[in-house]
């Protein structure tokens, strides 16, 4: 469901009904957290920012992600596997600059 269920801004675009409270997802002998990407811009301030909000974020400068970050971006990688992880996604999706967070797939 995009807009991440009928509690969340549309910017998430994966559907978040399917997390259990910790943020994890799967049967129960598999249990596993959900990543998810989005773009910032490629700047002190704005890394700052995101940090500030989600601990288990991770910039990756030139990948353009399966989101596909512009130039002047940089791909930001987060996890829902942390306390608050709703919060986390909510602030996130509150950010100015960012507008769109999608469910991100390692490869």
């Amino acid at each position: 469901m995009a807009g991440g269920g009928p509690s969340f801004p549309p910017v998430i675009a994966f559907d978040t009904g399917r997390l259990d409270a910790r943020g994890l997802q799967g049967p129960p002998d598999g249990l596993r957290s959900l990543m998810y990407e989005f773009c910032i811009p490629d700047d002190r301030a704005a890394r700052s920012e995101v940090r500030a909000i989600d601990a288990s974020v991770r910039f990756q400068p030139g990948a353009p992600g399966r989101i596909g970050c512009a130039d002047g971006q940089v791909l930001a990688v987060g996890d829902t596997g942390q306390p608050g992880w709703r919060e986390v996604l909510e602030r996130l999706a509150g950010l100015p600059y960012v507008t769109r967070i999608e469910e991100s797939f390692a490869e």
